[in-house]
């Protein structure tokens, strides 16, 4: 009896914590005065043959969230052949993109855009009304510039900083004076997206203020959902990037589903994979879509993708791999073998489906999933420097239809790479009843 009091009152007192927490964090949030974001688009934004232009400031010349989305693309719906350029150019504002845009973007003729600016364009100072009215004018001709050419835009915000960036000398104010800014560009995002009818609109700066705000609540001040430096994220910021600008697109993250019958040993999947064999509790499939990898790590570690999926819904949302079982007895217990790696399932849960992808850290598409990774960060690297260093160097200034045409030969074999590193992944499934 003690024994359960004790536990009762831990329990209770966890979730006490727990609801402060969450009183704290909307008290927090309503400050920013933040109208909600558009719902996730019903269809897919996303067309067969889409050439995917990512642009924004040093946050997007990281190549992270960038890289994460083109991955993701590349392995989790391979059916629609969607090829990727990104454009990130450091301490750019959205004017300064307007103005280099038709030379290094509009001449590849992108049919879909993700923008993502505004952290330079509050310049690090609490709002003023020039500040918001320079950035609606800059980033609505951006808009339409895009649209002209016939190409959809995604209007992306910036997100939230974490502290006073100490190279900016010009920085002024409070973190909290610049969040306050940064939300009314986002709410300026939000209002441009409806009047200059965009093709959606990415909330990053809502989820990452949010998630930063509890993030510290439970790991202290060291977990950085900005970035260490307050402004550039690591791998769980980045992350949550671009499920925020997945999630605009409209993905459904239906990566596959796998149905198994334990009394008749059949089995059935769905598009991406082939059942090329099956018995009572064993399937052997042939793979050509792959689930987003993220191999274990620390959920305190904020420079690690895993640790993002504690914050947004990334794996319920855009990497369901889920295997059924239903003929699974709802009261027995079972082994699920998938590679190397063993979990264990009530019948309940396997006749439900259990998402393979969330629950195995370690998986037999690791191999695959990470040389097309490695591959698609080769390209991503020469990008910036084809952009930057060539196109806007000496080169350019010489000749540039000759340095494009130059470049691009020399680009084509790494975007080929991207497509020979996604090879096809025979894996099996076992299930045993304890």
């Amino acid at each position: 009896m003690r024994f359960t009091a004790l536990l009762l009152a831990a329990t209770t007192a966890v979730v006490v914590h727990t609801a402060q927490a969450e009183s704290s964090a909307d008290r927090y949030l309503a400050q920013f005065k933040l109208p909600p974001a558009p719902a996730r688009p019903k269809q897919p934004l996303l067309h067969t043959g889409d050439r995917l232009a990512i642009c924004g400031d040093s946050i997007t010349e990281q190549k992270l969230y960038s890289r994460i989305m083109e991955t993701y693309l590349t392995v989790c719906v391979p059916e629609l052949h969607v090829t990727v350029r990104q454009y990130g150019w450091s301490g750019e504002q959205a004017g300064g993109f307007l103005h280099r845009m038709t030379n290094d973007v509009l001449r590849f003729n992108p049919t879909i855009a993700t923008t993502c600016y505004g952290m330079n364009d509050h310049r690090y100072v609490p709002y003023t009304q020039e500040i918001g009215d320079a950035y609606r004018a800059n980033m609505g001709d951006v808009v339409r510039s895009f649209q002209a050419h016939g190409v959809r835009v995604v209007l992306g915000t910036a997100g939230p900083v974490g502290k006073m960036p100490s190279w900016v000398k010009s920085a002024k104010g409070s973190v909290l004076d610049l969040n306050l800014n940064l939300a009314e560009l986002r709410n300026i995002d939000l209002q441009l997206a409806a009047s200059e009818k965009t093709a959606g609109f990415a909330d990053v700066f809502r989820p990452m203020l949010m998630q930063e705000f509890r993030a510290r609540s439970y790991y202290g001040t060291n977990y950085a959902v900005p970035g260490k430096d307050g402004v550039h994220p690591g791998l769980a910021g980045q992350t949550m990037m671009a499920w925020a600008f997945l999630h605009a697109l409209g993905v459904d993250g239906q990566i596959g589903t796998i149905t198994v019958s334990l009394d008749s040993g059949k089995a059935t999947a769905t598009t991406g994979h082939t059942v090329t064999a099956s018995g009572p509790g064993t399937v052997t499939l042939h793979s050509t879509r792959y689930p987003f990898v993220a191999p274990s790590a620390d959920p305190a570690d904020d420079n690690s993708i895993r640790s993002a999926f504690q914050w947004v819904p990334f794996e319920e949302e855009l990497n369901l791999f889920l295997l059924v079982v239903k003929d699974a007895r709802s009261s027995a217990r079972y082994e699920v073998k998938w590679g190397d790696i063993t979990r264990r399932y009530t019948g309940a849960e396997l006749r439900h489906g259990v998402n393979l992808a969330q629950d195995f850290t370690v998986t037999p598409f690791d191999a695959a999933f990470h040389a097309v990774d490695t591959a698609v960060a080769a390209k991503q690297a020469y990008e910036t420097k084809q952009v930057k260093e060539l196109f806007h160097g000496e080169a350019g200034r010489t000749d540039m239809e000759a340095t494009v045409q130059r470049t691009e030969a020399e680009r084509a074999p790494l975007a080929a790479a991207i497509q020979a590193a996604m090879v096809p992944v025979d894996h099996t499934i076992t299930i045993t009843r304890e």
